[in-house]
């Protein structure tokens, strides 16, 4: 879920705003550079943008009473690097947290830092490594997708008890509660964002094949057919 406004402590809220702004600042640079140099490019940001957009808004409830939902920022980690959607997150989650209520301003920090920056950074991780071992292509953008979805979760279960320890067995009982909490929804739904995101990057190799060539993705070669 996205951590709901005002649920952190002040001091929580602020460290993780700082360090989500730091990413953020980064993120821009490396967007700026990439439609600079290619301004083709612009409209298949704007979709990667779309495609986090509508998956994080899909609020699911839990059987905890809490809600999942995907996060739909593999792709984007996948097209243009983890850097570019510290930003893409933060345009994502302020417009949801201001006309969908789903999230904070104060919480805004934390959520980026999990949706935006380490799910990207997992999924960019896992998508270059299984690239490199040889793995076929539509593997490669399910494990990627699939598991910035997961890290984005734990994340959140991390930052919830480093705010929240359990007053018996501290930050360790806590963390292991909001991961029980989170898995029982997360885990199918991050396997269904995996199969989605193999679908959508199969679409943009048929409709978008100049933009995912000049992004560096060997379409003329089969290597990265579907």
């Amino acid at each position: 879920m996205h951590i709901m406004e005002g649920f952190l402590p002040v001091v929580h809220a602020t460290a993780w705003g700082a360090a989500s702004t730091v990413c953020v600042g980064f993120g821009l640079r490396s967007i700026a550079k990439s439609v600079k140099d290619k301004p083709e490019l612009k409209m298949l940001l704007g979709v990667s943008t779309a495609f986090t957009f509508i998956l994080s808004a899909l609020k699911l409830p839990s059987v905890t009473g809490s809600c999942s939902h995907p996060t739909g920022t593999g792709l984007g980690a996948i097209l243009f690097g983890p850097l570019a959607m510290a930003p893409v997150a933060t345009i994502v989650l302020l417009f949801q947290a201001v006309l969908l209520a789903h999230g904070g301003l104060t919480t805004l920090g934390a959520n980026v830092f999990s949706m935006g920056v380490v799910g990207p950074l997992v999924g960019y991780g896992i998508y270059r490594l299984t690239k490199t071992v040889g793995l076929p292509v539509g593997l490669t953008i399910f494990l990627a997708a699939s598991l910035a979805d997961l890290a984005t979760y734990i994340t959140t279960a991390t930052q919830l008890a480093l705010a929240f320890p359990d007053p018996v067995g501290g930050f360790s009982a806590s963390l292991a509660k909001f991961l029980g909490i989170f898995a029982v929804t997360q885990i199918p739904l991050a396997i269904s964002e995996g199969l989605l995101t193999v679908l959508i990057y199969s679409f943009m190799q048929k409709y978008s094949s100049d933009e995912l060539t000049s992004l560096g993705f060997n379409l003329t070669g089969g290597e990265e057919r579907i």
